[in-house]
């Protein structure tokens, strides 16, 4: 059984980190600072990791001990956060091939938590 709880917690453990790496590779193209201190943004990487370590371990034991629904799980909720980011601070429009492409990040999620397995 799905423990609810926990997958919050690996959820919003992946959903920091994939903002803060999103800051971390895309603010050269927002702010001066980042351009200018390349080598201060790479060393936040040491602190940003801890919370997809965090993401992987909460997801994985929320699972019942399974690493997949980690891995899609994190990569979706990536891929969803990336969007949403690209489209506010860019404006990049979403054509259908993005459209199609998050409506499968929700499915894969879907198929993680709703799916029931036997064994592995």
């Amino acid at each position: 059984m799905i423990k609810l709880g926990l997958l919050s917690k690996g959820i919003i453990s992946f959903l920091i980190g994939h903002v803060l790496v999103w800051y971390q590779l895309n603010g050269q193209f927002l702010w001066k600072w980042f351009r200018e201190n390349e080598w201060l943004v790479a060393a936040g990487g040491f602190f940003i990791s801890f919370f997809f370590i965090w993401g992987t371990k909460y997801t994985v034991d929320a699972m019942e001990g399974l690493l997949w629904p980690a891995r899609f799980i994190g990569f979706s909720i990536g891929m969803l956060q990336y969007a949403l980011f690209v489209g506010y601070y860019f404006n990049e429009g979403m054509n259908l091939k993005t459209w199609v492409s998050l409506s499968l990040c929700f499915i894969l999620i879907a198929i993680q938590i709703l799916w029931k397995t036997q064994g592995t």
